[in-house]
């Protein structure tokens, strides 16, 4: 092969290596917190956007029309800050949590549906059912609690015998995931408090995270385990593909058909990964906050949009951001 031809083809091939999905920047950017974000959340279709932050308090967006629909304040400007809250899976309310506090609000209406103050602990993630009905919450003495707003009907779940890291609840409120600095997490049943499976880790479990068809749950730890789990027989199916030695998920979620996986991490990296075998079919970085020392940023929350194969984050930059990818099954 002529010198030219080689040095050609040496060119194609380092362009080729060098295009790879993190290269690609968002194909749509929105502000929604100017000086960054303290913890945001995503509605399972990418609807809204719940966002707190120092100088809004919380902000719910409509991200389809792009556009502030209403801002909450939980407490005293000089407060804690809310640094735990979610949506509904039915898109009906919102809940938001500060450290001893949490509050329920109508994503219709605006409206406060009411305030809660906790008596032991504090709180260290939150989930709400559809309607509202059911609200639980992981806490810092190592136990989490279900309750239903409608009947004053409380279980405490008394499984872990560390802090809760991080917990999720099926969309009618019965079945609850929950991690713990004891290397375990719990797959349980709201209604009575049994465990249904346990799922065993090297290390602490960081992230937890329900399919909402009720196939499939994830755990991850803190070390290098991250694994897809069947609830109906807890059996494993997968553990995702990476080859670092410890890697931190802070955001995960399942498209609609429980045939992907997405996860986003501290690092600014958004990861795109099959269920079956936990391959991983894409990764992008979200932007640091502009101006950041050091370039960084955390991913709070990541949703499939169906209807255009794209994933939306929302980051500590307080930007959301749009990757649109190949559905590969």
């Amino acid at each position: 092969m002529p010198k030219l031809d080689r040095f050609l083809l040496l060119i194609t091939l380092f362009l080729l290596s060098s295009c790879t999905p993190a290269d690609k920047k968002a194909d749509l950017t929105i502000e929604h917190a100017t000086r960054g974000a303290f913890a945001a959340a995503i509605s399972h279709d990418g609807r809204y956007s719940l966002v707190s932050s120092v100088e809004h308090g919380v902000s719910l967006w409509d991200n389809q029309v792009h556009g502030l629909k209403y801002q909450w304040q939980q407490s005293k400007p000089d407060g804690n800050l809310v640094h735990s809250l979610a949506i509904a899976y039915d898109n009906s309310v919102a809940v938001t949590a500060e450290n001893e506090t949490f509050a329920i609000w109508d994503i219709t209406t605006g409206k406060n549906l009411g305030f809660y103050q906790i008596q032991t602990g504090t709180i260290r993630d939150i989930a709400i059912s559809n309607k509202g009905r059911y609200v639980l919450y992981g806490r810092s003495d190592n136990v989490v609690v279900h309750l239903d707003l409608e009947s004053g009907r409380r279980i405490e779940f008394l499984g872990h015998q560390e802090k809760i890291n991080s917990i999720d609840l099926s969309p009618n409120g019965y079945f609850a995931l929950s991690g713990a600095n004891d290397y375990s997490a719990y797959f349980w049943d709201t209604r009575t408090g049994q465990v249904i499976h346990r799922f065993n880790h090297p290390s602490r479990v960081t992230k937890v995270a329900l399919d909402a068809t009720g196939q499939y749950a994830f755990t991850a730890d803190s070390l290098k385990k991250a694994s897809i789990w069947r609830l109906t027989s807890g059996d494993l199916i997968s553990q995702l593909q990476y080859i670092a030695r410890q890697k931190i998920f802070s955001a995960v979620r399942f498209n609609q058909s429980g045939t992907l996986l997405a996860t986003g991490s501290p690092n600014r990296e958004l990861t795109l990964w099959r269920v079956k075998d936990g391959q991983k079919l894409g990764l992008w970085k979200v932007q640091p906050r502009e101006g950041s020392r050091p370039k960084s940023a955390v991913v709070f929350d990541v949703t499939f949009v169906e209807q255009n194969n794209a994933l939306i984050t929302e980051s500590s930059s307080g930007l959301l951001e749009r990757f649109n990818h190949v559905e590969s099954q």
